[in-house]
């Protein structure tokens, strides 16, 4: 009765190992379920390279020292009331000139030259590094 028995664990043993066994589906398999979806990784903020320019030939002359009240790109307490007034502001008083209790913002950062659109791409760079 011993080897019966014994006869039948290898039996159900090697079923078993065949079954847990590595090989392709049957054909005639339903297809495995897809992966659930996993979120992708946030998107690289794509550099704002006529931004960086524009500040970089123009803008920094005065906000990288902070002269007259300039913003300092990076810094949060003073970009952000001012970052909280929206872009259309922002852009205005770039474009247009400021003068307000914090300081002077001369029209386009002093250069006649510069267009709408550098001026905006210049704004939006530095709150970029401001948020």
């Amino acid at each position: 009765m011993q080897t019966h028995t014994s006869v039948i664990a290898v039996a159900a043993l090697a079923l078993f190992l065949t079954a847990c066994g590595d090989k392709k589906p049957a054909e005639t398999a339903l297809p495995a379920a897809a992966p659930a979806p996993v979120a992708a990784p946030a998107a690289p903020v794509a550099e704002n390279a006529v931004g960086k320019s524009a500040y970089n030939k123009t803008c920094a002359l005065c906000h990288a020292a902070g002269v007259a009240g300039a913003p300092k790109p990076g810094d949060k307490a003073d970009w952000g009331p001012r970052i909280a007034q929206g872009n259309d502001t922002l852009y205005k008083h770039a474009i247009e000139g400021y003068t307000g209790a914090k300081g002077l913002m001369p029209a386009r950062g002093g250069s006649s030259s510069m267009s709408d659109e550098d001026v905006k791409a210049a704004v939006d760079h530095m709150v970029a590094l401001s948020r």
